[in-house]
């Protein structure tokens, strides 16, 4: 078994351009940058106040391979949408209470397997790495969130995955992220779907 996630998470390494053989090991210790973007909705649900909610954003993700950690960060702008006179939501009416959000995610310990991380429609996503702390920084509007508690409290999980590591295919290609706690009453519990904006170039030279 233990010999067995040691191929795993090698593969793995070897996937972010960590590890390519004995000579590059110093190489490969150097942090993995990767970023992307964030475009998703949440869903209309009676614990989600002011729902549904519009969102969009750009994130940003260090790992460190040599301790395995990450370091993520998102900004993030949000928006609701207008009542009919009967009062369901009425999607000809955008943007309501605009607002942002940043937060942050730091020293996370990096599990390389995507168990338990949401699930993408076919294609489905095959391989990738996650991570779940307590977030370090959650504003809106650059004041602490007014969901959140004084000192952050809520939970995110971070997931980077992507397809089979083959030709013609980008191994990092998708983020998710589910927040619980505090977090969870504004965001929802559902997954919120980005996309990794740049992969790391071996990924493209892999497929010439």
């Amino acid at each position: 078994m233990k010999s067995k996630a040691l191929i795993s998470a090698v593969g793995l390494l070897t996937m972010f351009s960590l590890v390519s053989n004995a000579g590059a090991l110093a190489q490969g210790r150097r942090t993995v940058h990767l970023s992307g973007l964030i475009n998703d909705y949440s869903p209309l649900s009676p614990t989600v106040k002011g729902s549904p909610w519009e969102m969009h954003g750009q994130w940003s993700l260090d790992i460190h391979p040599e301790r395995g950690t990450a370091d993520f960060s998102a900004d993030m702008t949000m928006s609701g949408f207008g009542k009919t006179p009967s009062g369901a939501v009425d999607p000809t009416q955008p943007l309501q209470n605009p607002h942002t959000h940043h937060i942050r995610l730091t020293n996370a310990r990096i599990t390389w397997d995507i168990t338990g991380c949401a699930g993408y429609l076919p294609p489905a996503t095959k391989m990738g790495l996650q991570f779940t702390d307590t977030v370090s920084l959650l504003t809106g509007n650059g004041s602490n969130a007014p969901f959140e508690t004084s000192t952050p409290s809520s939970s995110l999980q971070v997931c980077i995955s992507g397809g089979d590591e083959i030709p013609y295919s980008v191994t990092n290609s998708n983020i998710t992220l589910v927040f619980s706690g505090p977090a969870a009453t504004h965001f929802g519990s559902q997954a919120i779907h980005g996309v990794v904006r740049k992969p790391p170039v071996d990924e493209f030279e892999r497929d010439r």
